[in-house]
């Protein structure tokens, strides 16, 4: 009985993971079909794509410092996921360009507002409760192989308009996922009145944003134009498949052992060591074309993406306080994945326009970076993030 209440949290916070990644590998490969099949242009696929970005930028931070004033962050969740399946709904009768666009920005800023808000519970759970929040996490990117697999196959030969009915459902159980996610205890004490601007105003704290954005907006390359730089070197869409979903397991299995390295790098050795792996891999991934040596590569996903993320999550769950923890965690969000990201992407797309596959080695710029950035901040949190 005892053994069923511990792991009741986990496989709450575990599902909320696979849902929200069901929607995302539904949408992140088909979404741009779905729109062209109600007769947007390719630009303006773009506008609204990028407009949503730049509307998670100012938002999400927003919606983070909301959550820690209230305290209601399982009630907000529930508020933003309810959003965005009503916004998606709207849709399926939406025609007018306007309205399309309102729609579809209400839907993605309420659904990506979600992640740093969860990730603050389950960190939470994990620091309070002995949780491993990699083991948790995990099953996000599970999820995300089997919808976009499952999604491809259901999709094949379609016009592109069954898209929007497998995002309902599966924002339907993003819904229900969050409305049975775990209450996080209410913070007592001194803590209960530490605002943002007390962790904004920490030069370190900028420090850790600068570093961990540029490990992840290293891998803007990869995510933009790996699968058109594999097909120039002949792989099969088959194989590059494959490899997508290689990266994808590696991610898995540190997930799966993060506690241990936590334990040994602490949080600042986990950046690190993205930082490093990313140096070895960008700077290889343009001048190696067989194909066993790519597939080697692709191992190190685990580090560049796996540890580089869990060893970010847990150094603002031990830097900052609770009464900041979904602020902190929202800010973080905007800036690397939105802000950071966003404009490496732009700048990846004229690199690998100039350069082709030499467009990775830039990105080996920005994991130095991250990796000396790391190691600033090893040496200017000394007793104050371990």
């Amino acid at each position: 009985m005892s053994r069923a209440v511990v792991l009741h949290p986990a496989l709450r916070l575990s599902t909320f993971y696979a849902a929200t990644f069901l929607v995302t590998g539904i949408q992140l490969p088909f979404w741009p079909i779905w729109l062209a099949s109600r007769g947007l242009t390719a630009r303006e696929i773009g506008v609204l794509l990028a407009a949503a970005i730049w509307v998670k930028v100012i938002a999400t931070p927003a919606i983070g410092a909301l959550a820690d004033k209230t305290g209601g962050r399982r009630v907000l969740m529930g508020t933003l996921a309810a959003a965005a399946l009503a916004a998606y709904a709207g849709l399926l009768s939406a025609r007018n360009f306007w309205l399309l666009i309102s729609l579809n920005l209400i839907a993605l800023t309420a659904q990506s507002a979600l992640m740093p808000l969860g990730d603050t519970i389950t960190l939470a759970a994990a620091r309070l409760e002995g949780l491993d929040y990699g083991r948790i996490r995990l099953w996000g990117s599970v999820s995300f192989i089997v919808a976009s697999i499952a999604s491809g196959a259901a999709l094949a030969s379609s016009s592109g308009e069954r898209v929007l009915p497998l995002v309902l459902g599966a924002s339907t159980l993003v819904l229900l996922a969050c409305l049975h996610i775990p209450s996080t205890r209410p913070v007592r004490g001194a803590d209960r009145t530490t605002g943002i601007d007390v962790v904004t105003g920490d030069p370190r704290f900028w420090i850790f944003i600068l570093a961990a954005s540029a490990l992840q907006a290293s891998h803007q390359v990869y995510y933009g134009f790996g699968t058109l730089y594999w097909r120039s070197l002949g792989l099969s869409d088959t194989t590059i498949g494959w490899l997508w979903a290689e990266g994808v397991l590696a991610e898995i299995l540190l997930f799966w052992q993060g506690r241990r390295l936590l334990a040994r790098l602490g949080p600042i050795g986990l950046m690190a060591l993205g930082g490093i792996a990313g140096i070895m891999r960008w700077s290889l991934a343009g001048a190696l074309t067989w194909l066993p040596f790519i597939a080697a590569l692709q191992l190190l996903h685990a580090f560049t993406f796996g540890a580089s993320h869990i060893g970010a999550m847990h150094f603002l769950s031990r830097a900052v306080p609770p009464s900041a923890a979904a602020s902190a965690q929202s800010l973080y969000a905007a800036l690397s994945s939105g802000l950071g990201s966003g404009l490496v992407m732009g700048i990846a797309g004229a690199l690998y326009s100039a350069f082709g596959g030499g467009a990775y080695s830039f990105m080996a710029v920005l994991s130095a970076a991250g990796l000396v950035g790391a190691v600033a901040l090893g040496r200017a949190t000394d007793g104050w993030n371990r």
